[in-house]
């Protein structure tokens, strides 16, 4: 993509509490101080820009996930002045800081009925806080959320930090739970923690970076790696979530792209470095390779010894994004130089926050020079009230995986018994994209086999179909949440291609991501509920079909 030059300004915009009756806004380079002092003031930058530069605009923010969370918005709403939001005439009336859960008929199911039962904190929202303890509806939500949600108090957020660093690093002995007028034992300063649980024993909590998004620690481990490292393409190896492939492709030197990440393409991939470095001898021959363990949405699991072999001859970064695998599963800290993660997922799974991770692996050729860099330039753009609601939601992951994982397994051997991979006559269903099925050597190379902690193959599958009948009416049957996110603590499940992809489905089909394509993650549930679920569906699917 070649460079474009775009003019901009940038303003700081400092938002103080309204009983200051004030907020700001001043040039970044100007010399006026704000007279605002409050420990809620927020300050945050906007960039103006031409209106011809808005498409160039509108991709960074699609694909980085650098944008401000939902809840820093609805924060900086609540601290402006009555009179502001009062007599802005375009501006619609602002919500309440934590709003109820709204019904949205496009991803329900249809008719209501059938509707699986998701487990549910008993203080799931405030409402459920005023009804179960009779107390008066007018009180802060904050305090509801603090007393009642266990959430930690917002003067905590360092702490709550901290305590997901170590999460992330898997550096803790035991993730006690706490009082919630205290420090979490996760979190305080003096905890004792051990070697890490990730592979690599001497990673600690400060190799872990959190980021707003999943996609920002992908973007910053790209911008990071240009920094460090002398330009050149990157490659993306396996057919990715489909902003990573945009990030390389449209910023920095480019990409080469290896769509299907099977091993025969490690063959392809050698090749394109040979040529590399006869056209540029002592110059790496390529930037980073990024690939997904395993992929998204077609699960498959690249050979990671081999191209940790390739990325040692050949002087190039592994970036290894393990949000579908998750570390509780497997282990591939090991064979990267840099490993990053959406905690917005199974980590989270209550579908209420996002975040991200990035983490250092202290035993590559480049991390001293990663680490250099990224201490000189990291700022903490982790919003803290979306720290503490991450913090809460997951003291009990480890817990939440093994029942998705065991829930998964259950489901999928249902649903490939009844497909044409499978052996069944007639299936309506061609394959099921699972791990346990799908470059399975692979996998199990990296998952993870210490007894009592043994890793499953993850919540997340894919079906194909053999018609497109199949497909629409498997997918509107079956009686589970609809939306295009995944690892939530419910089962969730979405037409994939159409929703990522409906631009270039010719494209994506190359590689085996089908227009039809379903892909679904699976929840809590009880496990019997869940089969019968996909039994509704299936019977939905194999009757449309024979009436054609």
């Amino acid at each position: 993509m070649a460079a474009r030059s775009v003019t901009t300004r940038l303003l700081s915009l400092l938002i103080c509490p309204e009983d200051r009756a004030y907020a700001r806004i001043i040039e970044r380079d100007s010399k006026t101080q704000p007279d605002c002092t409050s420990s809620d003031s927020v300050n945050i930058y906007i960039v103006l820009f031409g209106s011809d530069s808005f498409p160039v605009a509108k991709e960074f923010w699609q694909h980085t996930g650098m944008g401000i969370s939902s809840r820093f918005a609805e924060h900086c709403l609540s601290l402006l002045p009555d009179d502001i939001t009062r007599t802005a005439p375009s501006s619609p009336p602002t919500s309440p800081r934590f709003p109820g859960k709204v019904f949205n008929k496009h991803y329900a199911v249809r008719g209501g009925q059938n509707r699986p039962t998701s487990p549910k904190s008993p203080f799931a929202d405030s409402t459920t806080f005023i009804k179960q303890f009779n107390v008066e509806d007018n009180l802060d939500p904050v305090y509801l959320e603090e007393r009642f949600g266990r959430n930690l108090p917002i003067a905590h957020a360092a702490s709550a930090k901290r305590a997901l660093r170590r999460r992330v690093a898997g550096v803790l002995i035991r993730d006690s739970n706490f009082d919630s007028q205290d420090e979490p034992s996760a979190g305080h300063k003096d905890l004792k923690v051990g070697p890490s649980s990730r592979g690599v024993a001497d990673v600690s909590e400060s190799d872990v970076y959190l980021y707003p998004t999943g996609m920002a620690a992908i973007w910053n481990a790209h911008h990071i790696a240009s920094a460090v490292r002398p330009a050149a393409k990157s490659v993306c190896f396996g057919f990715p979530y489909t902003d990573t492939l945009k990030i390389l492709q449209k910023w920095g030197s480019g990409c080469h792209f290896f769509g299907q990440g099977i091993d025969s393409e490690i063959d392809d991939l050698e090749a394109v470095l040979e040529q590399e470095v006869t056209r540029n001898p002592g110059t790496p021959p390529i930037l980073t390779l990024f690939t997904e363990f395993p992929s998204n949405p077609l699960l498959r699991s690249a050979n990671l010894p081999r191209l940790r072999a390739l990325a040692d001859k050949y002087d190039f970064l592994i970036v290894i994004d393990e949000t579908i695998g998750n570390f509780v599963n497997v282990e591939v800290l090991p064979y990267a130089d840099i490993v990053v993660s959406s905690l917005s997922k199974i980590f989270s799974g209550v579908a209420n926050v996002m975040g991200g991770s990035l983490v250092l692996n202290p035993r590559r050729r480049h991390y001293a020079a990663l680490k250099a860099h990224l201490d000189s330039t990291f700022v903490d753009l982790y919003f803290d009230e979306d720290s503490l609601y991450m913090e809460r939601n997951s003291r009990d992951f480890r817990r939440r995986i093994r029942i998705v994982d065991v829930n998964s397994e259950a489901v999928c051997d249902f649903l490939r018994s009844h497909s044409v991979a499978g052996g069944a006559p007639d299936a309506v269903i061609k394959e099921v994209f699972y791990p346990k099925y799908i470059t399975r050597d692979n996998y199990e190379h990296c998952r993870i086999k210490t007894p009592g902690s043994e890793g499953g193959f993850g919540g997340l599958f894919s079906l194909t179909f053999t018609s497109a009948t199949a497909s629409q009416v498997f997918f509107d049957a079956l009686p589970c949440c609809k939306g295009p996110s995944l690892g939530t603590n419910f089962t969730l499940a979405c037409p994939f291609t159409i929703l990522a992809h409906y631009t270039e489905l010719d494209w994506a089909a190359q590689y085996g991501v089908e227009a039809g394509l379903v892909r679904i993650a699976v929840g809590m549930e009880e496990q019997q509920a869940l089969l019968g679920q996909f039994d509704i569906a299936l019977k939905a699917a194999e009757a449309a079909v024979r009436a054609t």
